[in-house]
């Protein structure tokens, strides 16, 4: 059924649609697809799965970082060298990640020591 369009009798409109959204035929390359063809998407987008050892590295840059700011009392600025060698380690994903799960990570340690206290406007208008 053609649901959403008017006059569902025969769809009218649709086909002429289809046609207009059609992506262009993709060339051909002597009847050889292009390496991007061939893989993922991802693959060609520099988008790789890292590798175990990569991983490992990525996952030790980021402990070491979390440890300098650990030590340094979240002093960012003290521990540049090594934020440059986490992001240059990880993925850019991996890295908005782990600064996210960091963040959640210290206000649950929060919220577990001091318990949780509504804001002061909370309600008020």
């Amino acid at each position: 059924p053609c649901w959403g369009v008017r006059g569902r009798a025969g769809c009218p409109g649709l086909s002429q649609r289809r046609h207009r959204h059609r992506l262009p035929p993709q060339p051909r390359h002597g009847g050889q697809r292009s390496a991007c063809a061939r893989t993922a998407a991802s693959v060609c987008s520099g988008m790789a799965a890292p590798t175990m050892a990569e991983r490992k590295a990525c996952w030790g840059a980021r402990d070491e970082f979390w440890q300098c700011l650990d030590s340094h009392g979240e002093d960012a600025a003290k521990c540049e060298k090594l934020r440059r060698a986490f992001e240059s380690r990880c993925p850019q994903q991996w890295v908005k990640h782990f600064d996210k799960r960091r963040d959640f990570l210290k206000y649950k340690k929060k919220l577990e020591t001091e318990g949780y206290s509504p804001p002061e406007a909370a309600g008020k208008s």
